[in-house]
This record gives C-alpha cells, sequence and structure tokens, in this order.
C-alpha cells in the first residue's frame, strides 16, 4: 500500500479555516433557533440598538446568558457590535432574516430543520446501514415545523404573485372558480395562500402523514376557511377524488418512493384541459452544475432527510432535493403528461407546468 502523500501547509491552514467557520457555524445555528423561539431578534428589532439588561428584561431572559448569546451572534454577524458604546443591534438586512416572518428571506424558522437532522442523526444513520432510509412520519416533530416555515414565506410572495401568472390560464380558472388539490400539502400554507387569493375557488389538501394533516384543519379552522378548503389524508399514488382542474405539488415530489406512481395518480386526478403544477428545490441537471450555496444546502437535506424518505416507501427511487429539471420532467412525463416545461424559478425553487 503506497503511502499517503503529506499534506500541503498552505491548502491545509486554509482547509482548517474552513472547517473552523463550519463549526461555527454549525454551533450557532442552535442558537439562532433559541433566538427565534425566546423571540430574542423580533425585541431587538422592537428595541433598537440594545443591551443585555435591556433586551433579557423584555424578554424574560436571564441578563447574563443574553450577553453571551448576543456576544455569539456578534461574532458571527448575525447582530451588529458598536463596541465604543457596547451596544448591539439588528440591520434592516438582518431583521429581515431573523425577525419579521413576513419577509421574503426569513430563514430563522429553516434551523427546525437543520435541528432535526442532529436529532435524529443515529436512525438516519441505522437507516444508511439498511438501506431502508428514515421515513417521514418517523422523523422528529420539529422538521414538520420548520419545513413550514422555510418554504412559507417564498410561497408567501411568489406563488399568487409569480407562479400561478407563469401557468397557462389558470390564474383565469381560479378567479373564476375552480378545483384545486394539493398533493403533499404538509401543514396546508401553500393551500391556504391560494385559499385566500381565489375566494371563488375550492382547495382539497392530501397529505399521507394524519398529524400534519390535523394541523393545517386546526389553521384552516382558525382562519374561517374551513366551508371550502378541507384536507385529508391520502397518499400521492392513491387520490381519492378526480376532476381537479388545477393540482400542486411543492416540494414534495423527490420525496416520494414512487414519484412516477404519484405523477400517473395526478394525472387521472387532473380534469383533462387541467393543469399539474410541482414546485421542486431549485437545481441543475448535475453536481457539477449545483456546487454553489443553494446546492450545499439542498444536498445536505437530501442526505439527511430526502433521499431517507422516499428509500422508506415503495418503489425507492430516491430522486433526492437535487434532482434537477431534466429528471424531474421525465418523471412526470412517465405519467402521462404530454406537455412539461420549467414555468418560473426563484433563488430556492423551481416552478414545472405539466398538461396533457
Amino acid at each position: 500500500m503506497s503511502a499517503a502523500a503529506p499534506a500541503e501547509p498552505t491548502a491545509l491552514d486554509l482547509f482548517m479555516g474552513k472547517m473552523l467557520a463550519d463549526m461555527g457555524a454549525a454551533m450557532a445555528g442552535a442558537t439562532i433557533m433559541m433566538g427565534d423561539r425566546l423571540g430574542l431578534y423580533r425585541a431587538m428589532r422592537e428595541l433598537g440598538p440594545t443591551d443585555a439588561q435591556r433586551l433579557a428584561a423584555a424578554t424574560g431572559c436571564s441578563a447574563r446568558l443574553v450577553g453571551e448569546w448576543l456576544a455569539a451572534q456578534a461574532t458571527s454577524g448575525y447582530v451588529t457590535f458598536d463596541p465604543s458604546r457596547g451596544m448591539f443591534s439588528l440591520s434592516p438586512e438582518q431583521a429581515m432574516v431573523f425577525a419579521d416572518e413576513d419577509s421574503p428571506v426569513f430563514l430563522a424558522g429553516g434551523y427546525n430543520v437543520v435541528a432535526s437532522a442532529w436529532r435524529d442523526e443515529p436512525r438516519i444513520a441505522e437507516g444508511f446501514r439498511s438501506g431502508r432510509g428514515l421515513g417521514w412520519h418517523e422523523r422528529d416533530t420539529c422538521l414538520f415545523h420548520g419545513t413550514e416555515r422555510f418554504f412559507r414565506p417564498g410561497y408567501r410572495h411568489h406563488l399568487v404573485q409569480e407562479w400561478l401568472p407563469a401557468l397557462d390560464g389558470v390564474t383565469a380558472k381560479l378567479e373564476r372558480g375552480a378545483e384545486v388539490a394539493d398533493v403533499g400539502c404538509g401543514h396546508g400554507a401553500s393551500t391556504l395562500i391560494m385559499a385566500r387569493a381565489y375566494p371563488k375557488s375550492r382547495f382539497t389538501g392530501f397529505d399521507y402523514h394524519p398529524a400534519s394533516v390535523a394541523t393545517a384543519r386546526e389553521q384552516a379552522a382558525r382562519e374561517g376557511l374551513s366551508d371550502r378548503v378541507r384536507f385529508e389524508v391520502a397518499s400521492a399514488q392513491d387520490l381519492p377524488a378526480k376532476g381537479f382542474d388545477l393540482a400542486c405539488m411543492f416540494d414534495c415530489l423527490h420525496d416520494m418512493g414512487d414519484p412516477a406512481g404519484a405523477a400517473r395518480s395526478l394525472r387521472a386526478a387532473v380534469a383533462g384541459d387541467g393543469t399539474l403544477m410541482v414546485v421542486e428545490p431549485r437545481a441543475g441537471n448535475s453536481l457539477a452544475e449545483n456546487m454553489n450555496p443553494v446546492g450545499r444546502v439542498y444536498y445536505a437535506a437530501s442526505a439527511m432527510i430526502c433521499t431517507p424518505a422516499s428509500l422508506n416507501q415503495p418503489g425507492q427511487a430516491g430522486l433526492g432535493a437535487q434532482a434537477g429539471p431534466r429528471r424531474i420532467s421525465e418523471v412526470i412525463r412517465e405519467g402521462g403528461f404530454g406537455q412539461v416545461r420549467v414555468a418560473a424559478e426563484t433563488p430556492f425553487n423551481m416552478v414545472i407546468e405539466a398538461r396533457a
């Protein structure tokens, strides 16, 4: 066996710097989740420049611990520190990311997804060994809430404003009154956004996870939408209804064990002149095209969440979160759709339209 080549000192220093930065980011992620949970970021936005004592008083926390949290945020660049005054503040950009859930770039909620990867890592590792992955329904509950909170800002700011108008003739149908299916709806964020925008249409959300369906029903009731929005437990491969003018799948097709079977089921459920809209994580068609910060996040999520979920289901397709438009379009065509195109894109998503 040949000896390993010796490390080049400068390259080693650079790589160690990268690893220290990544370790700091991994540790800091927990502080982001805690700051979100305790309302620290939101309080900072309201207070303006502040110190640990004032922030602790505003949030009912320990001043000593809040002081250490502020130091961790400042060294990460997540809050702004003025050493001449000993004060901390949020810039407008930091506030958009951490303190405003209505912001199109709100990311704090996504750290619940990150936490789920750490919490479930031992069981995911066993799924790697066995090949059976780990089912979505078997995951820590923070994954379900985190997924909703990570994707909801994009849905809120793009779905009605850009994605649906990019589809051929769909908004006119929705304005007149259409039947819409949201398959793999989770907590129903996408379903309810569409329902609020199109009061003449009726919406049915389907998901195989009973706890998520229960949460979606509760949210619809709170918003007074239960008269025209309902949520049902059903898998994408076995939908109990047909004749939909529009069927949607938001960030879930790649998680399925049999995505082509899901596409066939959707083809049968959509009316002859109906439309399927598939929203998927944005990606190129190869690893080389996805060597970027968004690809880094999605490949990690795919290894720890999406692909294990797919391998836990019949079919075990394992598309992964970076399957790309070519492979996703092939799967949709396998389901019987003849016209498939990428209709819109954002930094995090691509929107695929499919018709008969």
